[in-house]
C-alpha cells in the first residue's frame, strides 16, 4: 500500500512539475503595467526587409499557376484542376471534385492578394465566391522536378 501511495505521489509530482515547466516555457504574464507605460515593442518579423525577392522565373511560374488555378476553380473544370497537381490525381478523385463543384453551383474565383514565395514553396490564397456566401482559402505551392504545382 505504501509503495502505490509513493508511486502515486511520485507521479502526481511529475506531473505538475511539467505543467509548470510547461507554462513557464510558454511564459506567464508578466508584471502589470501601469497604465503610463508603453507597451513593449513587437519581436523583430522573422522576415527582414533586406531579403532578397523571388526570381523573376518563380513569380512568373507561380502567377501562371495561380491564374489556372483560379480559371479552374471558375470553370468547375476538375480535369484542368488535375493537371495542376504535383502528383497524378485519380479518376475517381477527380469525379468526386467534380461533384463538388456541381452541386456547388456558379462559381467565382480570384486571387486575395499577391503570392508569398519562400524557396520552393509558395501559397497563393484563392477567394471563392458561390450562391451560398465566400470562402477564402491558401492554396500551398511546391517547385518539385523544375516545376511549379499544387501538392497533395
Amino acid at each position: 500500500m505504501r509503495r502505490r501511495l509513493g508511486t502515486a505521489l511520485g507521479l502526481l509530482a511529475v506531473v505538475v512539475a511539467g505543467g509548470v515547466l510547461g507554462l513557464v516555457s510558454i511564459g506567464l504574464p508578466g508584471p502589470a503595467r501601469t497604465a503610463s507605460e508603453p507597451p513593449a515593442p513587437p519581436p523583430p518579423s522573422r522576415t527582414s526587409a533586406s531579403s532578397a525577392p523571388a526570381p523573376a522565373a518563380d513569380q512568373a511560374a507561380i502567377a501562371t499557376l495561380a491564374r489556372t488555378l483560379v480559371d479552374a476553380i471558375t470553370r468547375a473544370d476538375s480535369a484542368e484542376f488535375g493537371t495542376l497537381a504535383c502528383k497524378p490525381q485519380t479518376a475517381a478523385a477527380l469525379k468526386e471534385l467534380q461533384a463538388k463543384w456541381d452541386a456547388a453551383g456558379p462559381l467565382r474565383a480570384s486571387l486575395a492578394g499577391p503570392p508569398a514565395i519562400a524557396g520552393d514553396d509558395a501559397t497563393v490564397t484563392v477567394r471563392v465566391e458561390g450562391t451560398g456566401g465566400h470562402k477564402e482559402t491558401p492554396f500551398p505551392l511546391r517547385r518539385e522536378n523544375g516545376r511549379w504545382c499544387v501538392p497533395g
